[in-house]
């Protein structure tokens, strides 16, 4: 009961601005990393030097607990704001280079670029990109998509089996296909030839009359391909009869994948 009322009372000295009575308060229920951003928050607009210092003291609290706090990034972010407002520019981009570092993502590349002066940002923009090399599959895909890196992007796709392509978001993949299908349609269409060939075979089995031969043929295909980018629509739409040139373009497949299938047996 007492700590909910000292969270009720937090947020109504937050709305109050009450910076000395939200300090009191905290300090009397022991002062926690999220207390120390909420503090700098409201002393930024008016103590900018004194918010820096509350940010610095989170962080300490945060540093010193066995897993960092739901406020950490919040403190982290605003600590290379407060840098950069108080002239400390150098020492800002220092820290967004660092974070940028230990997390490559398309997050931190970003939080990295509103530091770096605008006469250097090719030369940060690579500096970035070869740094993040050791970065996980789909954060290499998210970066490389949004940063429009088509060269890195093809070859990164080469580098990973379909079984690993598989395994990520597919708001990652997908998007990184848009991107491919128009100068890198390699990587983007390997299922083409499996496909022309499951068009064959489809004719084969019409022309011999074996339709539930072709059915069991689908279903299984489904089954066990569900889940590959750029083949299953496209398999489905071709297990529907259509032919190979009325085949669905490829970024319309992407948009209603997922659609089909979670909502649809198409198969």
């Amino acid at each position: 009961m007492y700590r909910r009322t000292a969270e009720i009372l937090r947020e109504i000295y937050i709305a109050q601005n009450d910076i000395p009575a939200y300090i009191a308060l905290a300090e009397q229920t022991k002062l926690k990393p999220e207390d120390c951003l909420a503090i700098a928050k409201l002393l930024v607009p008016w103590q900018p030097n004194e918010a820096l210092g509350w940010v610095e003291r989170g962080r300490v609290l945060d540093r010193e607990r066995q897993f960092r706090s739901m406020a950490a990034y919040g403190l982290d972010e605003l600590h290379r704001e407060l840098l950069s407002k108080l002239g400390r520019a150098d020492e800002a981009l220092g820290a967004a280079w660092g974070n940028f570092r230990k997390h490559p993502s398309k997050f931190t590349y970003d939080d990295l670029m509103k530091f770096v002066p605008t006469t250097e940002r090719t030369a940060w923009h690579e500096k970035a990109l070869n740094a993040a090399s050791g970065a996980d599959l789909h954060s290499l895909l998210e970066l490389f998509t949004e940063t429009n890196e088509m060269e890195r992007l093809a070859d990164l796709v080469r580098r990973y089996s379909d079984q690993a392509l598989e395994k990520v978001s597919h708001f990652a993949t997908e998007l990184a296909a848009k991107r491919l299908e128009k100068n890198h349609p390699g990587p983007a269409k390997y299922y083409n030839a499996a496909l022309s060939n499951f068009e064959r075979a489809r004719d084969c089995y019409q022309r011999a009359e074996l339709a539930t031969e072709w059915e069991q043929t689908v279903r299984w295909v489904c089954a066990s391909h569900y889940r590959k980018i750029g083949f299953i629509s496209g398999f489905q739409a071709l297990a529907a009869g259509s032919k190979r040139s009325e085949r669905p373009l490829f970024l319309e497949r992407a948009k209603t994948r997922w659609g089909e299938r979670h909502g649809r047996d198409a198969c």
